[in-house]
């Protein structure tokens, strides 16, 4: 197997304990399932894993653009509970990009590994105000709320974007933040969880960011 178990909130690896993983630093936690190499074989076995939870990645691919990397969350048998794609590239105006997508049950805490934020779920983030952005999932049009990170750590290094797409959390995390223009356009994600053939024409490899 390729994929590696680790914690859902951190880098550290994970140890089965009383039926369960834990984690050195947060305790009991579900396992993250991460591949050692970004590759079409590893997303193959990723997708086995995450079963029908979706697993969204920005469609069409923009040329030069690849998968850089991909997780997934078992809280148990069966049952995945977040899903991790990033994917990277160039931009005319910001240079290199990575695009982060994460979609999660309520209390999992990945998307909030990656943006880098206080709150485990974007909830109190994005009451009462309008959206910030949209994208469009199949026929569905998802909108999306600038969550802030400044007061967090200080870095303003990525724009973070949430909002809840089929009943879960949808993280969108850009680095560098000036990345945040580029939903300016008409952005479309996918769920590749049964794309199928298609699949083969990605391309995969690169820098893989660091989250």
């Amino acid at each position: 197997m390729s994929l590696t178990a680790g914690c859902v909130r951190c880098s550290a690896p994970v140890v089965e304990a009383e039926g369960g993983w834990s984690c050195p630093e947060h305790g009991a936690t579900p396992r993250l399932w991460r591949a050692d190499e970004v590759s079409y074989e590893a997303f193959a076995e990723h997708l086995l894993a995450a079963g029908s939870f979706p697993t969204y990645v920005p469609w069409p691919l923009s040329p030069g653009w690849a998968i850089t990397d991909f997780a997934n969350v078992s809280a148990g048998p069966g049952r995945t509970a977040a899903s991790l794609t990033c994917s990277s590239g160039t931009s005319e105006l910001d240079g290199p990009v990575d695009v982060l997508v994460v979609a999660e049950e309520a209390g999992i805490g990945l998307g909030a590994r990656c943006a880098g934020t206080r709150y485990t779920d974007p909830g109190v983030e994005i009451s009462d105000r309008k959206p910030s952005a949209k994208v469009r999932i199949g026929s569905q049009q998802v909108s999306l709320w600038d969550i802030s990170t400044s007061s967090d750590d200080g870095e303003f290094d990525r724009s973070v974007l949430a909002g809840e797409a089929a009943g879960r959390w949808l993280w969108i995390v850009l680095r560098p933040a000036s990345a945040l223009l580029l939903f300016r356009d008409d952005w479309i994600l996918r769920d590749v969880s049964a794309a199928g053939p298609q699949l083969v024409e990605l391309p995969f490899g690169g820098h893989r960011p660091g989250w």
